[in-house]
């Protein structure tokens, strides 16, 4: 009796995905390339630097570009990335003309593709539209990263900091935060107005409740051996 095989969405004759040398192959990396060009069809030229990396592709977007092309990527039949499986931001610093670079990544459940989109955003404007309405998971994920490394997410229901408390200045993250900086003192939300620790009570412990050791007996009913 054959094994039923999952129908995909892989066009006839696309090349075999190509993994780097000495790889782990991964189920998904037989799927990396037919994504590519599945992608390259349906969005043609608007995608930056297509690729596939270590066994996932990797796209490039304008952020522009960025809300209806995920949009597209989840309800699309031949995509239907339906989860969010991580999101941060790297700094580049000096070594890019725009600083910050926005990383998602993308999994369909349906047809096993995995997909990394990376999105450029600069210093001087560094705001990127949310995608909180396609993925609600992304909540925690862009305040993480707004918190960190100050990307602000155009549209988000409540980007605030998550890690740090509101009055921390900067962001930590940022490779030019100061490794020794103060950060304001703040008074304590709710005070304590005695040391509550002293109302802790702990019974003491009854000798026939402690472990002795000595006379513990093995399963053979011998005495354990004396130290």
């Amino acid at each position: 009796m054959s094994t039923p095989t999952t129908p995909s969405a892989t066009p006839q004759g696309a090349p075999e995905a190509q993994t780097s040398p000495g790889a782990v192959p991964s189920p998904y990396s037989a799927k990396s390339a037919p994504l590519l060009e599945l992608l390259k069809v349906k969005f043609d030229n608007h995608l930056l630097d297509p690729r596939v990396e270590l066994g996932d592709v990797v796209i490039g977007l304008d952020r522009t570009a960025l809300y209806s092309t995920f949009e597209t990527l989840k309800k699309d039949p031949s995509f239907l990335f339906d989860m969010l499986v991580d999101l941060t931001a790297v700094d580049w610093m000096d070594a890019r003309a725009e600083r910050f670079e926005v990383v998602y990544h993308l999994m369909s459940i349906k047809f096993l593709y995995r997909l990394r989109v990376k999105v450029l955003v600069p210093e001087s404007d560094a705001v990127i539209d949310s995608v909180v309405p396609l993925w609600a998971g992304a909540n925690f994920m862009e305040r993480e990263t707004w918190d960190m490394y100050g990307v602000v997410f155009r549209g988000h229901p409540d980007l605030r900091r998550l890690l740090l408390y509101e009055e921390f200045k900067g962001h930590p993250l940022r490779k030019d935060y100061p490794v020794q900086a103060k950060q304001p003192r703040i008074p304590l939300r709710s005070p304590e107005v005695r040391n509550t620790a002293t109302d802790r009570v702990r019974a003491p412990l009854m000798p026939k409740e402690l472990v002795q050791i000595n006379s513990r007996k093995r399963n053979d009913g011998a005495a354990a051996p004396k130290n």
